[in-house]
């Protein structure tokens, strides 16, 4: 139970992801068809709501890639990944209980997005577009969406205590338990 409670997060992260993009979707169109967006919520040019389709992944690397080729990179790849991070997420005692809830929420966001990319042949719903004041060469980050913006905190905070986790406390119970029956099992 208490390495499943986390999977709330992924299921919070797509239930609101897919929401939102519904209602972006049925709501404004494409701005190249002459859609309405809302192009400066604070009246500072910071933040803009706005209505894009993204074929390919971050940044639309992949973008120019052929149709063939696509679904194997961008779908096949991605979910053969992700069932890699939960099967070691559920076998694993080695992550602390905010790796494990950083973990959900990055399977969160990488499925929505999935989603989108097996439903919607039109590209990835995305809506949310930064000032990003000439950085890295950028005025505006590249639009993005929740599912997005959660894989992207999630990560920062999955290294994060990583690198402040200082494993210097024994093994959990659990653990032990279980690295004790895979040495009863072994030595029959």
């Amino acid at each position: 139970m208490k390495k499943a409670l986390p999977f709330s997060l992924t299921a919070f992260v797509i239930l609101a992801d897919q929401a939102v993009k519904i209602f972006i979707a049925h709501n404004w169109r494409l701005p190249s068809s002459g859609g309405v967006f809302i192009k400066d919520v604070f009246d500072n040019d910071l933040l803009w709501i706005v209505h894009v389709r993204n074929k390919a992944i971050a940044f639309s690397l992949g973008e120019g890639l052929p149709d063939a080729v696509r679904p194997i990179l961008f779908i096949i790849l991605p979910l053969v990944a992700l069932g890699a991070v939960i099967w070691y997420y559920f076998k694993s005692y080695d992550f602390t209980n905010a790796q494990r809830w950083a973990i959900a929420g990055i399977v969160g966001g990488g499925l929505g997005n999935l989603i989108d990319r097996i439903f919607r042949p039109d590209g990835v719903v995305d809506f949310i577009s930064v000032k990003f004041f000439g950085l890295f060469g950028f005025d505006r980050w590249p639009t993005f969406n929740i599912a997005d913006a959660c894989v992207v905190v999630c990560c920062v905070m999955l290294l994060f205590s990583i690198f402040i986790d200082k494993r210097d406390v024994k093994p959990n119970r659990e653990a032990q338990k279980y690295r004790m029956e895979q040495k009863k099992g072994g030595m029959s």
